[in-house]
């Protein structure tokens, strides 16, 4: 057997449980990793419950930037009884198994193709540190300093990093560094030259960070001028609501010490969009955060919003359903439920952020089309974008920007008027109407906000010309929206006709990945990573220009397919499905294998000699 050597390439897994403080030692090691200047992809897997099952954290270093899930375990940290077994077999040919050597492996752990080496961190924490509440949360860092040394890393690294995790209570550190020094110690003393995977200083980084699409997402609702917040908790969206909190109390806080924000947790996820309504009504800039069991329940509200014409943003961190289905699991299975919310003919914009970068742009945005556009935005973000830490281009803003509150009457544009306004009246035809604030002036520009039928004066009908009429209105409006909202991100590689790749939102990254995977094999492959719906004239070019599309997403039907097929009236032919739904990030290595089996059944590529295994997890 010959073991795996690789520098800045492999993909590392801790197997740990729910709720012991692992995740916070786990994340050390990315984060050192990335100050190295290495692109790392860390991925936290965990389950719906508080504490006591099995988690895993994969960290994927690759220096050559490909961030997205890879698949597959070249290093193994374990130490969760559970799951022991699983962890040990989950190892490929040639790696590495690292476990608490406190207690001895069961017999039947023979595999002649890994390396064992066992670290003995209950025993070790247990003889040097006296506080007994502290031992379990220790353990963690002491695997973490086996580790830098089984990998050749600067233990001052570490050591610089949890000065500043405990920056504001230092005597936390001092446990944690002397915890670190004993697993490195150990590995170091028992283990030379054991490990061949290596981690080595690079300058892959540029100016990049490291930060979660949830963060990014609160502060672009803050630049974005959200004042207030209507919201039920629901995983994974409630990080968003509990940043933005934190960042009102340095970006709204009056001279008074008043914080200018209202954040309002409603009774329930109809009554947080109807706070969000009412408050987009009067003016204000307001959000919600919520999941798919949240967008169900929404629905009723964002059809009145729809029609009664009401800006209102709304991001959707999508989570594996139907109903309750896995509240910890990431899929982009809300495209169709929020394309369509509410009964009726109702369509509502979304957009697709594929970084942190984007998250906070497109969040930023969306108070702006919202306005413009008087109308729900849906931001759609999901699990793994949202929770998990993402290597990103940094956040910016221009600070000339200014707020696009679109048409808006105030007294003195009402006194100037001619002629009789109408809240529903298009005027300069692109389908958006004139609206007032409530209390703008004391006789004129008020109206009725209705979600029955209506005329251009707001008036109650059910006149079925006059019903047709604002109908076809509220299109032309949607074709203006198309114009507004970010333009799908086009790469051609050559003009082979024969093959395109649609992707958006999460699986960004593992889809650059592939395509340069088949791109290798001999196959031209165009690629448009969709950011918006309404879909744009050039979402329609890149279709017709292709033989075959390729759309892959991360849910069992297909639904960003079926919604352009729906949207462009396309032969379902034109469009092929790759589709992964287990609830875990996309790896490229499941992709690889699908997307080789998919083009080679329609004569596109040579069936792959040996093709890449799938995640056993």
């Amino acid at each position: 057997m010959k073991p795996l050597n690789r520098i800045n390439d492999f993909v590392v897994s801790f197997a740990t449980i729910n709720g012991s403080g692992s995740a916070s030692a786990n994340n050390l090691f990315a984060r050192v990793v990335f100050r190295m200047g290495v692109p790392v992809s860390p991925k936290n897997i965990f389950p719906s419950n508080i504490q006591g099952l099995p988690t895993w954290y994969e960290v994927r270093v690759n220096e050559n930037g490909y961030v997205g899930r890879r698949g597959d375990v070249d290093l193994m940290v374990a130490v969760n009884g559970q799951t022991l077994r699983r962890d040990y077999d989950s190892v490929v040919s040639g790696g590495y198994f690292v476990y608490d050597s406190s207690r001895p492996l069961p017999e039947d752990f023979q595999r002649e193709d890994v390396v064992t080496i066992g670290i003995p961190m209950t025993r070790l924490v247990t003889e040097a540190i006296d506080n007994t509440k502290m031992r379990p949360l220790l353990r963690n860092i002491v695997y973490v300093g086996g580790l830098a040394a089984l990998l050749d890393m600067e233990l001052d690294l570490f050591v610089d990093a949890l000065h500043r995790q405990y920056q504001k209570n230092e005597r936390l550190a001092e446990p944690n560094i002397r915890a670190l020094e004993l697993g490195y110690a150990y590995a170091r003393k028992q283990y030379p030259d054991t490990c061949q995977l290596k981690v080595q200083p690079r300058d892959r980084i540029g100016d990049g960070i490291m930060m979660d699409g949830n963060t990014a997402m609160a502060l672009g609702a803050i630049y974005g001028g959200a004042t207030v917040v209507g919201w039920y908790p629901i995983t994974p969206s409630t990080s968003i609501i509990e940043a933005f909190g934190n960042y009102t109390q340095e970006f709204r806080l009056e001279e008074s010490g008043h914080c200018k924000a209202a954040i309002v947790q409603a009774e329930d996820e109809l009554a947080a969009i109807g706070i969000v309504i009412g408050a987009a009504w009067n003016g204000a800039r307001a959000f919600t955060a919520t999941s798919g069991p949240g967008i169900s329940l929404m629905a009723e509200f964002l059809g009145l919003a729809y029609f009664a014409e009401i800006p209102a943003v709304v991001i959707d961190v999508q989570r594996a359903g139907p109903s309750t289905g896995m509240p910890t699991r990431t899929q982009q299975s809300d495209i169709l439920a929020c394309a369509y919310a509410s009964h009726g003919d109702t369509k509502h914009p979304l957009l697709f952020p594929g970084d942190p970068r984007e998250c906070f742009e497109m969040t930023a945005a969306a108070f702006d089309y919202a306005d413009r556009l008087q109308t729900p935005v849906i931001v759609m973000s999901d699990l793994d974008l949202g929770m998990n830490d993402h290597f990103s281009p940094p956040l910016s803003w221009d600070p000339e920007r200014r707020y696009d509150r679109g048409k808006v009457l105030d007294a003195r544009a009402l006194d100037a008027l001619t002629e009789r306004w109408g809240r529903y009246r298009d005027i300069d035809g692109d389908g958006i109407c004139f609206r007032t604030y409530p209390g703008t002036h004391p006789e004129k520009g008020v109206y009725f906000t209705r979600g029955t039928s209506h005329d251009e004066y707001s008036a109650y009908t059910e006149d079925s010309a006059t019903y047709i009429r604002n109908m076809e209105r509220l299109l032309k409006k949607w074709e203006t929206a198309a114009k507004l909202l970010p333009k799908p991100e086009i790469t051609l590689a050559g003009e082979d006709p024969r093959l395109g790749v649609i992707f958006y939102g999460s699986t960004t990254p593992v889809a650059h990945e592939v395509i340069d995977h088949i791109q290798q094999r001999g196959c031209t492959v165009n690629s448009m990573r969709i950011r918006a719906f309404p879909f744009q004239e050039e979402v329609w070019d890149f279709i017709r220009a292709h033989d075959h599309v390729v759309v892959i997403e991360q849910n069992r039907d297909g639904q960003m397919r079926t919604l352009l097929i729906n949207e462009g009236d396309l032969s379902p032919q034109k469009l092929l499905s790759v589709v992964r739904y287990d609830g875990l990030p996309v790896t490229s290595r499941q992709l690889i294998t699908a997307m080789e089996k998919t083009l080679a059944a329609h004569g596109l590529l040579v069936p792959a000699t040996s093709t890449a295994t799938g995640d056993p997890s």
